[in-house]
C-alpha cells in the first residue's frame, strides 16, 4: 500500500492509492473459501464447490468489493495522520477501465484543502452596536391602540370619519363575496372614502379596486383572495354597508390596567408607558443583535483573506446535491454561496480557537428551562423532576431539534463573543430613528 499527494494548485490536491495483490489477496481468498462452503451452484453439493471455480466466477467481484473497502479506509486514515482538514469530500478521478486481474491498481482522488488564515477582531473602523429605545411617539401610539382594542363599540346610523365599517365586497363574475371590517383611513383612493361617507346600513356603492387601499394586504383580506390576483387587479366590487360602529375608547384606569397586566402590576399612566416601553424595549435587543452579527458578519467576510480552492468546489458541487449539475450550474451556484461559505470558515475557526463548543450539557439545560417556560405559559407550574427528564428526552431523541437548538446556542455565544472582543461604536436612539439610519425607512 502506498498514498502519495501532489499539488494540483491553490488549496487543490490530488491523492493516490496505490493497492498491490498483497494487501487484498488474503482477505479475498478468506471471502472465497468461504463462499465455496456455504454458496449454492448446480451440480454440486453444498460446501463442496471447487475453490478454482468460485475464483474463476466470484474472483473479480470479490477483489473489486476488498479493494474498495482498503481504498476508503486508507485514504480517510491518511487524511487523519498527516492532518489535512478538507472542504467537501474527495473526489474520485475518473479512469480507464480497470483490469481486476493486474493485481495492483491506482486510485486518483482530488481534495480541496482547507485554508489557513488569521482572523483580526479589532477593526480600525468600529462596528456600531445599537440601544434602541421605545420612544414617545410609538408609546403613545400603543396607548391609543390598546384604548381603541378595548374601548366600548357604539352603533351609529351613517358612515363618518373615524367610524369601524363591517361591509360586504361582492363581484359575481370573479365568485368573490367577503365581509371585511375597516376604517375611511385604509384606503388609498381620497374618492372612495368620500363616497363612503355618509352611507347608512343597507347602502351600496361601486368601487373598483385599482390602488383601493394604501396596505395590498387589505385587498387580500377584504376581497378573499392570493396575493397573486390581487397583484393589479382592476374590477368593479359592489360595497354595501352592512354595520357601521364607533369605537369609545377605554378609560385608563386601574380596571384597564388590571386586565392588560395581572392585578396591581400596573397603577398609573406612568408606569404603563414604563411598562410598554420595557416589554417593546425587549423585543428591540434581538433586533440590535442581529444587527450587530450581520455587520460584524460582512466585515470578517470583507476583511478575512484567503484562497478557495474554487476549481475544486466547482466539480465537488456537481454532485453534492440531491440533483447532479452540469459544471456551468455547479460555478452559478458556488457564485452564489461564496460568501456563505467563507463565513462558515471563518466562524468554525473563531468557535474551535475561543473553545465556543456547545456541548450537551449545555444542550439539556436550555431545552430543560424552555419546557418550563411553555409549561408557565399553559399554567403548568412547578412539573417534578421525573417529569421533566422524561420530556426532555423526548425532545433530545429528534436530531433535528437537538440540531437546532446547538445552533441557537452557538449563534449566542458568538454574539457573546463578538459584543466582548469587536471593536464596537455604542449608539441608542429610538426605534423610529434606528429604522431610518439603518434602512432609510
Amino acid at each position: 500500500m502506498k498514498i502519495s499527494k501532489k499539488s494540483l494548485g491553490k488549496q487543490h490536491s490530488l491523492i493516490t492509492v496505490q493497492v498491490l495483490e498483497k494487501d487484498y489477496s488474503k482477505k479475498v481468498n478468506e471471502v472465497l473459501v468461504n463462499y465455496s462452503k456455504t454458496a449454492n451452484m448446480p451440480g454440486f453439493r453444498k460446501g463442496h464447490i471447487p475453490l478454482g471455480l468460485v475464483k474463476k466466477q466470484y474472483g473479480k467481484d470479490a477483489i473489486r468489493e476488498e479493494v474498495s473497502k482498503i481504498i476508503q479506509e486508507e485514504l480517510r486514515n491518511y487524511l487523519v495522520s498527516e492532518k489535512l482538514d478538507i472542504l467537501g469530500n474527495p473526489l474520485p478521478v475518473s479512469s480507464d477501465e480497470i483490469d481486476w486481474n493486474s493485481g495492483e491498481f491506482n486510485f486518483d482522488f482530488e481534495i480541496g484543502l482547507t485554508p489557513v488564515f488569521d482572523i483580526n477582531l479589532k477593526f480600525k473602523k468600529p462596528v456600531t452596536s445599537y440601544t434602541i429605545t421605545a420612544g414617545d411617539k410609538m408609546i403613545n401610539e400603543q396607548i391609543t391602540n390598546i384604548q381603541n382594542q378595548y374601548g366600548k363599540l357604539i352603533s351609529k346610523k351613517e358612515v363618518s370619519k373615524d367610524d369601524e365599517i363591517t361591509a360586504s365586497f361582492i363581484n359575481e363574475t370573479e365568485e368573490i363575496n367577503n365581509k371585511f371590517t375597516l376604517k375611511l383611513d385604509k384606503f388609498k383612493s381620497k374618492s372612495v372614502a368620500k363616497s363612503i361617507t355618509g352611507l347608512k346600513v343597507g347602502d351600496k356603492v361601486t368601487i373598483n379596486t385599482y390602488k383601493l387601499f394604501e396596505n395590498q394586504a387589505d385587498l387580500v383580506s377584504a376581497l378573499k383572495i392570493t396575493t397573486e390576483k390581487a397583484e393589479n387587479l382592476k374590477i368593479d366590487i359592489e360595497f354595501t354597508v352592512e354595520e357601521i360602529n364607533f369605537r369609545e375608547p377605554a378609560d385608563l384606569d386601574t380596571e384597564l390596567f388590571d386586565k392588560l397586566f395581572g392585578q396591581g402590576v400596573v397603577k398609573t399612566t406612568t408606569e404603563l408607558k414604563e411598562k410598554i416601553a420595557e416589554d417593546a424595549e425587549k423585543q428591540f435587543v434581538q433586533q440590535s443583535d442581529q444587527k450587530l452579527l450581520n455587520d460584524v458578519t460582512e466585515h470578517l467576510i470583507d476583511n478575512t483573506k484567503f484562497d478557495l480552492p474554487s476549481e475544486f468546489l466547482h466539480k465537488w458541487m456537481q454532485t453534492a446535491g440531491e440533483k447532479e449539475l452540469s459544471l456551468e450550474d455547479a460555478k452559478l451556484e458556488y457564485m452564489k454561496s461564496e460568501k456563505s461559505m467563507r463565513y462558515q470558515l471563518i466562524e468554525g475557526k473563531i468557535i474551535t480557537d475561543n473553545n465556543l463548543q456547545v456541548n450537551m450539557e449545555e444542550i439539556k439545560a436550555y431545552t430543560k428551562e424552555m419546557i418550563i417556560n411553555q409549561m408557565l405559559q399553559y399554567g403548568q407550574s412547578n412539573p417534578g423532576d421525573k417529569e421533566l427528564d422524561e420530556i426532555i428526552n423526548r425532545v433530545l431523541t429528534n436530531q433535528e431539534e437537538v440540531k437546532r437548538i446547538s445552533e441557537q446556542l452557538t449563534s449566542q455565544k458568538i454574539l457573546s463573543f463578538y459584543k466582548e472582543n469587536v471593536n464596537l461604536k455604542a449608539n441608542k436612539l429610538s426605534y423610529e430613528k434606528f429604522i431610518k439610519e439603518v434602512y432609510g425607512a
